[in-house]
């Protein structure tokens, strides 16, 4: 595997979705879960053979609001990396630009799972924060949902859906928002119940600027864990041109680091 990925690496990897979960700050249990650490340090020793060029750091359902383990992940990681936060609707201007300053380059709605604002407010949340800082919202949702929330999500000026958006129910309504300008996450392969290679060509045949692939790691509470056969599969079924989009380009003019891999 490790000599596969060396003969894809001359194609850079911004890793658009995972976790940091470090104890030595705030946990909240999410229906009675609560994940093993994954560090920093964990993180760069698991992506070791993969050609990372950056990423985004999310927040969890069991991180709820806290800002302090992500703004410590930033700053570990530096500048190629970004955040991905969960905030309540009250949140100040001034938290907003501090934040965006570190780093952090979107807010998430869990819908999910739950630990985030509720989805009531996304509409304000997410046309506030584009307008004081440019950031998008991160859904997390199952796509059989997304009826419901078409006609606000399409009307949003940045939105990004995580995991494929989980479920074959409502896929069609997802490939008409990615049609309309919504992102979607190729992260957490063994979450889904598609084929997730059959669901990236559509993707990409409806907007091949919206696909961004994310490792998901530590892919919590997911029936079957990331591996680096994961990536080699977006490659597979893509080509180089739209897999460079799909594991680079795309992602980084989302989510505009403050500093790139040249």
């Amino acid at each position: 595997m490790h000599q596969e990925l060396e003969s894809a690496g001359a194609i850079p990897v911004f890793d658009s979705h995972f976790h940091i979960i470090d104890r030595r700050f705030p946990l909240v249990p999410n229906n009675g879960y609560l994940p093993e650490d994954f560090t920093c340090d964990d993180y760069l020793q698991r992506t070791r053979d993969i050609p990372l060029a950056g990423g985004a750091i999310v927040s969890g359902s069991f991180q709820a609001m806290d800002q302090a383990y992500l703004v410590d992940a930033l700053s570990t990681l530096g500048p190629r990396f970004v955040g991905v936060t969960q905030l309540p609707a009250q949140v100040s201007d001034d938290e907003v630009l501090r934040l965006n300053a570190l780093g952090v380059r979107a807010v998430r709605f869990n819908i999910q799972r739950g630990g985030s604002e509720h989805v009531d407010r996304l509409d304000e949340m997410a046309r506030r924060v584009y307008e004081l800082a440019r950031w998008h919202v991160e859904l997390y949702v199952d796509s059989g949902e997304l009826p419901a929330l078409k006609a606000v999500l399409a009307g949003l000026p940045a939105v990004s859906i995580d995991h494929l958006g989980l479920s074959k129910a409502g896929f069609g309504t997802l490939l008409a928002l990615v049609e309309r300008g919504v992102r979607v996450k190729a992260t957490g392969f063994g979450r889904v119940d598609f084929d997730v290679r059959t669901a990236l060509k559509e993707i990409c045949k409806a907007n091949p600027d919206a696909l961004m692939f994310g490792t998901d790691l530590p892919s919590t509470r997911a029936p079957r864990p990331y591996a680096d056969e994961d990536l080699l599969l977006v490659l597979d079924s893509l080509g180089e041109d739209l897999a460079r989009k799909v594991l680079y380009q795309n992602a980084l003019e989302l989510y505009r680091p403050r500093a790139t891999s040249s």
